[in-house]
């Protein structure tokens, strides 16, 4: 195997036993900010990943391919509800780090204070400056900075000479990138390592320190013994039975869609588990431009409209390859075929939500079962996103706009034709052509354990050393790109983790 991954489960038909002193499900953000911290104490710390690795030589520029390969269920899971969602989980060693935007934003301080005003006891358990001192570590290693004007590209600028003209704040995203080239590539993975996910960072950092990491290990289970978790269990992707002990503790990091689905199949349903599944959904938008904007080149995602987030809006530029982009582009026959024709001049940008709206997950036969729906106020929301986003475009100077509403004007040329999109725009959810990222609140944090799953500490009310330390903790959603707020809990938890 390679100098990251100990063993893989490809090749492991036979039962397979294994022993830590923490046992860790999850290899992205969450898993490896725990395994990270916990190898530098000294602690024999195992990390389990269901995915494979994968190497920045391997990674395909197409969208399709990189889903097949690197996309849990290939790109293909859908929350079901009022406004059908695709959502995108990487299934790889190293999460979701591996194929995100890279962007990276600290905690917002609003968002803690409505946790606690809800349950103080969350104040208790997270400072806000311990929060804070771990995210200016993790920015540090992972080299976060705003994204370098040589190579943000065409689609990145024009947002911002659209946010310009309309007096709006907007900045430079901050990535977590070194040497960055803009080749647009990063939602397939970066071909050339420099962006700096899990795998590239955190994960070595900790392999370093003694952690091991077994990749193509799907863990089905905790195995609780007398109200105590004592380890986990699950199959090899060669479809073995496998047993991993864990002498101190199991930490799940698993996501706000797979960890809730453990806890349950392990007879843990306790405080809601996959209940209150909360999301950012995100409307986008396409225009055309006179000029190149060559949309799948320059930083994948690298400028963002910061002066709506008082209304729960955020703007960001969009990255896809070709064949993504195609699919944006409205039109049939030769019209389609004109349009493809100038596929070079199209921008697509979108808008991502602050919803009200919640959900539940639950384990499938196959796969998890993921509902989820907008409130009203989400999808007033949403065709206000719609707006913005239009107004921006044309502000940059966009030839035209396509809204995607049906029952609205196909195409839009000036901003007064945009504005009406939010007095004759439709409300109906379905609408919306949305995706949802960013997920949250399937195992969520607080001191009621009939209302909450772990503790302000991430242990687990009903059962002793099981913790869980990625996105399913937050009660709620932030509004913002939560990796490193994703990581700066998780290395609080690990802390809590040690001291037990």
């Amino acid at each position: 195997m390679s100098p990251l991954v100990e063993r893989d489960g490809r090749d492991l038909r036979g039962r397979y036993v294994d022993e830590a002193d923490v046992v860790v499900v999850g290899s992205g953000p969450a898993g490896a900010a725990v395994a990270r911290n916990l190898a530098h104490r000294g602690v024999r710390v195992l990390v389990l990943e269901e995915g494979h690795e994968a190497r920045p030589a391997d990674f395909a520029p197409s969208a399709v391919r990189a889903m097949a390969s690197l996309y849990r269920d290939m790109g293909t899971s859908l929350a079901f509800g009022n406004a059908p969602m695709p959502y995108l989980q990487a299934r790889v060693v190293g999460g979701t780090s591996v194929v995100n935007g890279a962007i990276s934003w600290r905690f917002p301080r609003e968002a803690l204070d409505e946790w606690i005003a809800a349950d103080p006891a969350i104040g208790e358990g997270l400072r806000y400056e311990a929060i804070a001192a771990a995210e200016a570590r993790i920015e540090e290693r992972l080299h976060v900075a705003p994204t370098d004007v040589r190579v943000a590209g065409p689609k990145n600028l024009l947002l911002a000479r659209g946010a310009d003209a309309l007096g709006v704040a907007h900045r430079a995203i901050r990535r977590n990138v070194r040497g960055c080239t803009g080749e647009g590539r990063c939602l397939q993975g970066c071909p050339h390592g420099h962006k700096l996910s899990m795998d590239l960072s955190f994960l070595p950092d900790a392999v370093g320190r003694g952690a091991r990491i077994l990749a193509g290990m799907r863990v089905d289970r905790v195995i609780v013994e007398r109200g105590r978790a004592r380890g986990v269990a699950g199959v090899t992707a060669a479809g073995a039975r496998f047993e991993v002990r864990a002498k101190h503790a199991v930490v799940l990091a698993a996501s706000a869609i797979q960890t809730p689905c453990v806890l349950r199949r392990s007879g843990l349903p306790q405080g809601g588990a996959g209940d209150g599944l909360a999301a950012h959904p995100g409307v986008s938008v396409t225009g055309r431009f006179a000029e190149p904007v060559r949309n799948w080149r320059g930083a994948t995602q690298g400028h963002e409209v910061i002066g709506y987030r008082g209304e729960g809006i955020k703007l960001e530029a969009l990255g896809f390859d070709v064949s993504l982009l195609a699919s944006r582009i409205p039109g049939v026959g030769r019209d389609f075929a004109r349009r493809l024709a100038e596929i070079d001049r199209y921008a697509v940008w979108g808008a991502a939500l602050r919803a009200r709206g919640r959900g539940k997950v639950r384990p499938g036969p196959t796969r998890p079962i993921v509902t989820y729906s907008l409130t009203d106020d989400d999808v007033r929301k949403a065709r206000r996103a719609v707006r913005l986003l239009g107004d921006v475009m044309l502000a940059a100077g966009a030839l035209e706009v396509y809204p995607g509403i049906p029952g609205f004007d196909p195409a839009v040329r000036d901003r007064a034709h945009m504005a009406r999109i939010e007095a004759e725009g439709s409300l109906a959810a379905s609408d919306y052509t949305m995706s949802m990222t960013h997920l949250f609140g399937t195992a969520r944090m607080g001191s009621d354990p009939a209302r909450s799953v772990v503790r302000p500490d991430f242990r687990h009310h009903a059962t002793d050393a099981l913790y869980v330390a990625d996105s399913s903790v937050f009660p709620g959603n932030l509004g913002v790109n939560p990796q490193i707020a994703i990581m700066a809990l998780a290395d609080l938890c690990a802390d809590r983790v040690a001291v037990a």
